[in-house]
């Protein structure tokens, strides 16, 4: 059994929870949050606290990610995370991947779906079609990670960023905020146009009563790749998916959990992982499966 611990239980981390309880091979031994929680499975307030497990899986805010993973890297933890500031990926990696050598374990960032399992597809989609353009488009849905940057900014309550496709890998961002008692909108607005989460996109920011009214995790992609194979053109091919936002999430955590007991020491993004070490059960029979 993998032995396992959650660090930081919002939606993400409701999500692996449910997604490791639906496991065979995977074992939750702790979970650290500051919260109260009324759940069977040992509950630990700070990342200190956390010895004798194979994988820490984070499912903290993605800014507050690296300095998280590096000090459990330091202690030969090794963790997965669902890091989703894409600038930054290829960065971060190069740091933990540094830490997690020296301390002879191993880490995979940006294992979520976006980043994560659509930057396989893309990977497997350009290997087919070397030459031509991918459009990535997501939603319309929920962005886990943009909201979470939203509600971290002073004089928000609660927010709820949706993300809607344009066409051709082009997005607008409807942000809608419910402020405390007091805040100036046109500050909050100011900020959240100026985040690194929203400075690249048309964001309009919309003030509301109650979020509450408004929510739903649900998400989406279509990904769609058209150009050249070998010298034969107009080779077009699309990937769709309209998801749970935090459960797929979760269990692309979990399956990252797996796989990362099975790298050499070092930081991987999930393109350059084998598929298969995702996935629990004798090798011999999910080749002749999936093959």
């Amino acid at each position: 059994m993998i032995r396992a611990a959650i660090v930081g239980y919002g939606n993400i981390g409701k999500s692996v929870y449910e997604a490791i309880s639906a496991s065979e091979d995977i074992s939750l031994e702790y979970i650290v949050s500051s919260k109260q929680l009324d759940i069977d499975v040992a509950v630990l307030k700070n990342i200190s606290e956390l010895t004798d497990v194979d994988v820490a899986i984070l499912c903290s805010p993605s800014r507050a990610v690296p300095e998280i993973a590096a000090s459990l890297l330091s202690k030969g933890i090794s963790t997965v995370d669902s890091y989703d500031i894409h600038s930054n990926i290829a960065d971060v990696r190069t740091k933990l991947d540094k830490v997690a050598k020296e301390n002879n374990c191993a880490a995979i960032i940006a294992a979520g779906w976006d980043p994560g399992t659509d930057s396989v597809v893309r990977a497997l989609l350009l290997a087919m079609v070397p030459r031509g353009i991918t459009y990535t488009n997501f939603g319309p849905g929920m962005s886990m990670g943009h909201t979470v940057a939203v509600k971290a900014i002073p004089g928000v309550r609660d927010a709820l960023s949706m993300t809607i496709p344009t066409g051709s890998g082009v997005h607008r961002r409807m942000v809608y905020v419910e402020l405390d008692q007091g805040a100036d909108f046109e500050k909050v607005s100011e900020l959240i146009l100026n985040d690194d989460y929203f400075v690249h996109d048309e964001t309009r920011v919309i003030r509301v009563d109650d979020i509450d009214l408004l929510k739903d995790v649900g998400h989406g992609v279509n990904l769609i790749r058209k150009g050249v194979s070998g010298t034969t053109h107009n080779q077009r091919i699309e990937f769709s998916m309209s998801i749970n936002n935090p459960a797929l999430t979760g269990q692309v955590l979990v399956s990252s959990a797996r796989a990362v007991t099975k790298q050499k020491p070092g930081c991987y993004t999930m393109i350059e992982i084998p598929p298969i070490d995702f996935l629990y059960g004798d090798i011999d029979k999910l080749i002749r499966d999936l093959v």
